[in-house]
């Protein structure tokens, strides 16, 4: 049987002329599905792949990339940052939309507080200290020289992203929000040159992470590189910071790892990523606000998805709480 979203047969064809190795008989279940990309491991009962395509219904301009998603995690091999092993990437004539097979990272992702009830307060703070040093090391990639060279156009990153983002709320948005009109007015009105220049993940966070069942302090690959592209480094801080914010919880059901008062603060993670990266962080007003702005967004557009049925899995009813709140948050962090 069609897991949804997948076509078997048309995939099974597609495997055999392009996975070396590959025995025939694929099977997939969905791993995760709806909040970004969907994601399916598949397997011919020797091998195991991740496959992940956009997610069902209308889709967002540049959001669900996965040209983009392949070419960042191909790109990264090699470079010191964990990334799962790219192996192919397939248009929309094989299945209806692209989708991007990588191997299979064995571990575990820490999404809900729950996952974290395993550790000591201990290895917790360690391994939140582990994921930022992994994001100064990313941060740290040569991106003018080899396949990062043209994978973005660093100058003017921030402003297409105020722009983005709005174009983006306007398209989902499921009611109207003064605090995101009056967040994004401060935002445009105070968008600052690029700090820097980077790869930047553009949704960092702990449950994009693959980890250690063991040491979970050990980060195996990051994950979701949907939005990755090159541009400014504090994006990536900020909007990492801004997920440890209690308002975020409800997009993960209520109970997500990042807000776990069991986690370091946001200034606790800045200083460590100042000592990894030796980059000191400007115009954090900005970047926190535009930080919460784009969780807004990607929050309304989750909701909207839901309601038009196009999500799969459970923990979405609660999504569409999260969207006022972060956009508050967001307008005191601009002020």
């Amino acid at each position: 049987m069609n897991p949804d979203g997948l076509d078997l047969i048309a995939l099974d064809a597609f495997l055999a002329e392009h996975v070396a190795g590959y025995r025939g008989g694929v099977t997939a279940r969905l791993l995760s599905g709806g909040r970004s990309n969907l994601t399916y491991r598949v397997t011919d009962g020797e091998s195991v792949w991740v496959l992940r395509r956009p997610p069902l219904g209308t889709l967002t301009p540049s959001a669900h990339d996965m040209g983009r998603e392949y070419r960042f995690v191909s790109a990264l091999a090699g470079s010191g940052v964990p990334v799962a092993p790219a192996v192919a990437l397939a248009d929309s004539s094989v299945i209806g939309v692209p989708f991007a097979l990588t191997g299979f990272v064995d571990g575990v992702v820490l999404r809900s507080e729950d996952d974290l009830a395993a550790y000591s307060d201990e290895k917790v703070r360690e391994t939140a200290f582990a994921l930022v040093d992994t994001l100064a090391a990313l941060h740290a990639v040569d991106v003018t020289t080899g396949a990062l060279a043209g994978s973005g156009k660093p100058a003017g990153y921030l402003r297409r992203q105020v722009d983005r983002w709005y174009s983006q709320w306007e398209r989902v948005k499921t009611r109207e929000l003064a605090d995101i009109e009056a967040l994004h007015t401060l935002l445009d009105a105070g968008c600052p040159a690029e700090s820097d220049a980077s790869v930047v993940h553009g949704d960092f966070r702990i449950d994009n992470a693959i980890t250690d069942p063991q040491d979970p302090a050990r980060v195996r690959a990051l994950v979701d590189w949907e939005m990755a592209t090159l541009g400014d480094p504090l994006a990536d801080l900020a909007l990492h910071t801004a997920y440890g914010d209690p308002a975020f919880a409800p997009v993960l059901a209520g109970s997500a790892a990042s807000t776990s008062p069991r986690m370091p603060g946001a200034d606790e993670l800045v200083e460590r990523y100042v000592a990894a990266s030796g980059r000191e962080p400007r115009d954090r007003a900005f970047h926190r606000g535009l930080a919460y702005f784009k969780i807004a967004v990607i929050a309304e557009g989750i909701h909207e998805r839901h309601v038009r049925g196009d999500t799969r899995g459970e923990g979405f009813a609660t999504v569409g709480e999260a969207t006022a709140p972060l956009a508050a948050a967001g307008l005191r962090a601009a002020r």
